[in-house]
């Protein structure tokens, strides 16, 4: 179908801002009469806090109030606290303090005494299974928030690790378990199989802007200023934070420097300075310093692992037995462990399956969702182990992949779920092509001086896709299409990409259309978090929604003030118009006039019985001012939407120096419709950037006897730079249209990552012979060794120390 607006390029509204340097992050908002709150942390990783003293503090000249866990709302079980009396982490968060500037604040901090009494703790999964291992919390040391029954004790016999012995990972009582097809037989199919265990490391988001945020009350309301990925989603989390009602939250988040995940919902820290102004009635600002960042800006969850895969001759996988130990942190985690067996399913297609998995908690900082949860892990662990089926099978690297690659009527997971659609095999076709594959993998091994090149290709992917949000537009007497969304502003724009979806449908000039978003007082619908890949799929949706009902009603207004019927109507030129006659015509600022003169469900006075009392409210809000689009998306979706991705790579390594440049990159994405071609560019790229860091160089450093953190800042945790870039990037898209969706459209930022660290591993592996170390990430001094043949410095199950 030909489109107008969708597809086409657009500078997104608040470029301007953001260039000039006027745009407002959470920082940048000041009120009279601010006060500054600094945070006390834990200075060991488990404690119970025995009594605090905060006498001399209260009595520096400025200081204002103190907060503590007993004046804030407590969380059952290990849920994300506020603040704690059991800190479970170092840089746990214990108490606030507030003051009339940011350095008697940090004084009044340094002048609390306090007394704590230790308790066990451990920074290694595996340390916590053994028999007799600590337990890092009180409870237990078994539990997630995608599991229902609750915190348990699970301990591994000493038989079973030594069994396994140093090598290889034990594979004790598992917290879920599922299968499909005979997994025995599959094995016995089997030309050759792959038994591995491995390791993919902890890392934090590293979000450019730390979470600060700034609160006070106004009028019995409760304003927020905070950085945050999403919009509406927060706010009945934030609100129950607080402990008030959803509609007495004023939330502002109209730019944010970047969460992958870590800002995708409602978070502890950001309800502080709003407990603290109802203490002292006065404004609160809680900047967040980039250590605290680390500490309470959660991280990704790192896996101890084992995988089992058998082989046809052919390539095709006839069996996957898959076990993953999930580093949990401290507190509930996220289901990246399950996430991970599903992305094996569905990526690889083996004819029979298990999966098995624990979550165990850790005393380390808290862990989340993080670009690509669970499937970006994996899919960097087991890619090298495709290329190492390739060579011993004797088939192209890509053929392996291509002959297990999805497609559209392929199923996976435990209850073997369909897909709405999957083009991962034309992907890596497109990619390969693109890239120049038959070439290119001709020189993987060829040396030029002590630099060898690599050539890899990796796979990934990720559910792309909800519904039953609800989707709101309004149509001004002035003749402007205002679309409210609720979508945040996480950088990629898709909050404009998806609103010219109404303006699409209502054939408006883009010029005449105001995106109405980022603050809560804009009236704005409920709308999924902007995470997961989800917004592109689900926000097209809901704006689909909402601007046919603005059409039907567009064309009702018509019939009944020119006669005839709605059918007898189209629409055009931003006026609705007789198919029969277009000189007989009402524009659409007449229309959104005879509107509010008819009130009812045309003015917003009634509303859909079915949408979410959020969107309500903003619909009475909006009442009377235009003509009201207003729709639940209640859409038919069928199966689940997999956006997924192809990378390749090539490089140049340094046996010497175990450095290496990156010297072509190529991704390829299916992801439906494209939108926005600038967006998606930019998408591809960036991600695959994050992707060569998690590949290359990120990880959780503890010391294993006090269990203090080593990279807490940007230096140490060691992201990439633009010295670490591809010297040349390209990109493609398969640009075919999901059934499931009105205009084609499904996510894609999460699998773009996973894809480009997968594929680099695989170059890496590639320029060493072959070699696998079955980690992620893969340093410089891990290659130095593996190329002068030295053994490495870290045990092969090593977790979060050096």
């Amino acid at each position: 179908m030909a489109y107008s607006l969708i597809g086409k390029n657009f500078t997104p509204p608040d470029v301007h801002g953001k260039v000039t340097g006027k745009a407002k992050y959470a920082e940048d908002f000041k009120v009279e009469g601010m006060l500054y709150a600094r945070l006390l942390t834990s200075p060991v990783p488990h404690a119970r806090i025995r009594h605090i003293d905060t006498s001399a503090a209260l009595q520096m000249e400025g200081v204002v109030a103190v907060l503590t866990a007993d004046d804030v709302p407590s969380v059952e079980g290990v849920a994300n606290h506020i603040l704690t009396n059991e800190p479970a982490y170092v840089g746990d968060p214990i108490l606030a303090i507030a003051a009339i500037d940011e350095k008697t604040a940090e004084d009044a901090i340094a002048a609390i005494n306090f007394e704590f009494e230790p308790l066990p703790f451990t920074v290694d999964p595996l340390t916590s299974l053994r028999p007799n291992g600590p337990d890092a919390r009180t409870q237990g040391n078994v539990g997630n928030s995608s599991i229902r029954n609750g915190i348990r004790t699970i301990k591994w016999s000493a038989e079973e690790f030594a069994a396994a012995g140093e090598n290889t990972l034990p594979r004790g009582e598992a917290a879920v378990e599922w299968s499909v097809g005979d997994l025995e037989s599959g094995f016995n199919d089997a030309a050759f199989i792959i038994d591995e265990s491995f390791v993919t490391a902890s890392h934090s988001h590293l979000s450019m802007e730390p979470r600060s945020v700034l609160s006070y009350w106004e009028n019995g309301k409760c304003f927020i200023y905070g950085s945050s990925q999403s919009q509406s989603f927060p706010v009945p989390g934030l609100a129950a934070y607080i402990g008030i009602a959803p509609e007495d939250l004023v939330f502002v988040a109209e730019f944010c420097g970047g969460g992958f995940g870590s800002k995708g919902g409602a978070y502890p820290s950001m309800s502080i300075p709003a407990h603290m102004s109802r203490l002292t009635g006065r404004p609160v600002m809680l900047r967040i310093s980039r250590e605290e960042e680390y500490y309470i800006g959660s991280a990704r969850h790192g896996f101890q692992g084992h995988i089992k895969m058998g082989f046809r001759e052919d390539g095709r996988i006839t069996a996957a037995d898959l076990y993953i130990v999930q580093d949990n942190g401290a507190n509930a985690g996220f289901s990246d462990w399950l996430s991970a067996g599903d992305a094996v399913s569905l990526v690889y297609q083996p004819l029979a399956m298990r999966f098995r998995g624990i979550p165990v908690f850790t005393n380390t900082p808290f862990k989340g969702p993080q670009r690509g949860p669970g499937q970006n892990q994996v899919h960097a662990a087991i890619e090298p182990l495709l290329d190492k089926a390739a060579r011993e099978l004797g088939i192209d690297r890509l053929e392996i992949r291509s002959i297990n690659a999805p497609e559209s009527d392929d199923h996976y997971g435990s209850r073997q779920s369909s897909l709405t659609s999957a083009h991962l095999p034309e992907a890596l076709a497109k990619g390969a092509e693109q890239f120049g594959w038959e070439e290119k993998s001709k020189l993987s091994g060829q040396r030029i001086g002590n630099k060898i090149i690599g050539v890899g290709v990796g796979q990934a992917y990720h559910s792309a896709g909800s519904s039953g949000f609800d989707g709101l537009v309004r149509i001004s007497p002035e003749g402007k299409l205002h679309i409210h969304t609720g979508v945040g502003n996480l950088g990629t724009y898709s909050h404009t990409a998806t609103s010219r979806v109404a303006a699409e449908i209502l054939k408006y000039g883009w010029e005449n259309c105001v995106v109405e978003r980022g603050d809560s007082r804009r009236h704005l619908p409920w709308n999924f978090g902007q995470f997961g890949s989800n917004t592109s799929f689900t926000m097209t949706r809901t704006n689909y929604v909402a601007a046919m009902d603005a059409l039907e009603k567009l064309l009702e207004i018509a019939a009944l003030d020119l006669g005839g019927s709605p059918d007898d109507y189209d629409i055009g030129d931003e006026r609705v118009f007789l198919k029969s006659d277009p000189s007989n015509f009402i524009s659409y600022a007449a229309a959104a006039a005879r509107a509010i003169e008819i009130g009812g469900k045309y003015s917003g006075q009634v509303a859909p019985e079915d949408i979410n009392s959020m969107t309500r409210n903003s619909v009475a809000a909006l009442a009377g001012t235009g003509l009201i689009g207003v729709a639940k998306d209640n859409l038919e979706k069928v199966g689940t939407v997999p956006a997924l991705a192809a990378g390749f790579v090539q490089i140049a390594l340094d046996t010497e120096t175990g450095k290496y440049d990156i010297l072509d990159y190529v991704g390829v994405a299916d992801c439906g419709t494209v939108l926005h071609p600038l967006g998606l560019g930019n998408q591809i790229k960036s991600a695959a950037f994050m992707g060569f860091g998690m590949a290359g160089f990120e990880r959780h450093a503890y010391d294993p006897q006090n269990g203090l953190p080593a990279n807490t800042g940007l230096y140490q945790a060691k992201p990439p730079t633009y010295l670490d870039a591809a010297t040349d990037m390209s990109w493609a898209a398969i640009d075919k249209a999901d059934p499931e969706n009105p205009v084609g459209a499904k996510g894609i930022g999460e699998p773009i990552q996973g894809c480009a660290a997968a594929a680099l591993l695989c170059a890496i592996s590639d320029a060493l012979g072959g070699h696998n170390f079955n980690r992620v990430p893969v340093t410089a001094d891990m290659i130095v060794n593996a190329a002068s043949g030295r053994p490495q410095s870290h045990k092969p199950l090593q977790t979060n120390t050096t």
